[in-house]
């Protein structure tokens, strides 16, 4: 097979498409022409990261295997963490010991935490005792903390010194950092005093102390704060990186906005899929025994409000049995709650994602949500009851489901934003399985309520 193409980017976007849709021959291709793949990996290792997780497996490992460690780490880096793993599984591990030590620890600990405790402790076996010590400092906090999105090596100079001396003492160091944007000042022991910005430097008289110019006693987090919260400080106070310092105030490392975009894009995932009661942590790379265990509890949490709601439905079957036309129209009402808790919901958990509700807030909030169920119930209430009315030539008919759609509506604009709220009272995660719940009122009130106006008007 021949990839007639010219340019190098024309040829990786083709080997892409190839990958995700034949990645046998994908595969049969890279084989035969090595030097495209090894030219393709240093040039473009995101695409070399999309090809790779296309293809998965022993083929990828293989393909990985035959890149200089430095080309294998920045295709690593690329990819998705857990597919990553799924790849230095496959490696021998002194393969894949060579290219994690290419990765920057908090990389590396990103991705070597979904591996296998074996076939982590073999690939550190093979790494330097250094090396080791930076992923295991990073792996010690949550991933979902300042500690484990933070870059250990922050640009630091000692107090005291002037800004010439600053500068030069940066030169030096500039080749094994990554993130300059901003310089820290340490005392002796390690203990931050100030911060200030490259710019900040380059411009301040050579024999200016740095004390003078640098903002002291900058805004920093602990490593076991929460992602969310250091992402609403970066944002709050406009940085472009939080130090992380531990309880005596030492630097320990840096949290930058490009870890935090990601870290906050993770988190809006996680919250979609707890939701609906998926696993926070699940993707489509973790194995099917994990979603299994992570989605079977709240699947039988759904059965089971499933079956509530059939046996409140059960109640009303005399009512059904002598006007059969109200089956028809049951499932209108509860779609239409259904709908509009979900929109609540969302702007309930979206507001709680950037910050959390103060408690003089809440009951605002939920008067709001009850002011737009009854405006929004009002209007739709009118509309089904006009057209049920005129298609079934039955006014009563129509004025049971108006009524039924307005207190269905109203009941799911609370309950949309009314358990989001709990479940954060409660300590819990204001996304988790949220939507089971209020599928389940908004059905109980939408089917129960509307068979029980029906029972009393008919």
């Amino acid at each position: 097979m021949k990839l007639r193409l010219r340019r190098p980017r024309d040829l990786a976007l083709a080997l892409r498409e190839l990958a995700r849709r034949r990645p046998h021959e994908a595969v049969d291709y890279l084989d035969a022409h090595e030097e495209e793949w090894s030219s393709l990996a240093e040039s473009d290792p995101h695409d070399a990261a999309d090809i790779l997780e296309a293809i998965a497996g022993e083929d990828a490992a293989e393909l990985i295997s035959d890149l200089d460690p430095g080309d294998a780490a920045d295709v690593l880096e690329e990819m998705h963490e857990e597919a990553a793993a799924d790849v230095l599984e496959e490696l021998h591990f002194t393969d894949a010991a060579a290219a994690v030590s290419e990765l920057a620890p908090e990389e590396a600990a990103d991705i070597v935490g979904h591996l296998e405790h074996d076939t982590r402790e073999a690939i550190f076996g093979a790494m330097t005792d250094a090396q080791v010590e930076d992923i295991r400092d990073i792996l010690r906090y949550p991933p979902d903390s300042a500690g484990g999105l933070m870059t250990p090596e922050p640009a630091t100079l000692s107090v005291g010194i002037t800004a010439g001396e600053a500068i030069e003492a940066l030169r030096r160091l500039h080749e094994g950092l990554e993130n300059m944007s901003y310089v820290y000042v340490v005392e002796p022991d390690g203990r931050l005093t100030g911060v200030i910005s490259f710019r900040e430097l380059v411009f301040a008289r050579p024999l200016t102390a740095i004390d003078e110019v640098m903002v002291k006693n900058p805004v920093s987090v602990r490593p076991e704060t929460d992602r969310e919260k250091v992402g609403e400080l970066i944002q709050r106070y406009d940085l472009l990186a939080m130090p992380v310092v531990d309880d005596a105030g030492v630097l320990l490392g840096i949290v930058t906005i490009d870890d935090v975009i990601e870290a906050v894009q993770r988190e809006a995932s996680e919250d979609i899929a707890a939701m609906v009661g998926a696993g926070v942590e699940e993707t489509i790379y973790t194995p099917f025994y994990r979603s299994v265990i992570h989605r079977l509890p709240w699947t039988a949490v759904n059965l089971a409000t499933a079956l509530a709601v059939a046996l409140v439905v059960s109640k009303f079957e005399p009512v059904i049995g002598r006007v059969a036309v109200l089956a028809a129209y049951m499932p209108v009402v509860a779609s239409v709650g259904g709908n509009s808790g979900a929109q609540s919901q969302a702007v309930i958990i979206r507001a709680m994602a950037v910050d959390t509700i103060p408690g003089g807030q809440v009951r605002r909030v939920l008067r709001r949500a009850l002011l737009i169920g009854l405006v929004n119930g009002f209007v739709v209430g009118i509309l089904s009851g006009l057209i049920a009315a005129a298609a079934t030539n039955s006014p009563r008919i129509g004025l049971v489901i108006a009524l039924a759609a307005q207190a269905n509506l109203i009941v799911a604009n609370l309950a949309g934003s009314g358990i989001p709220v709990l479940l954060h009272r409660l300590g819990q995660d204001p996304a988790m399985a949220s939507n089971i719940f209020m599928t389940m009122i908004t059905d109980m009130v939408g089917f129960g309520g509307f068979l029980a106006i029906a029972t009393l008007l008919l």
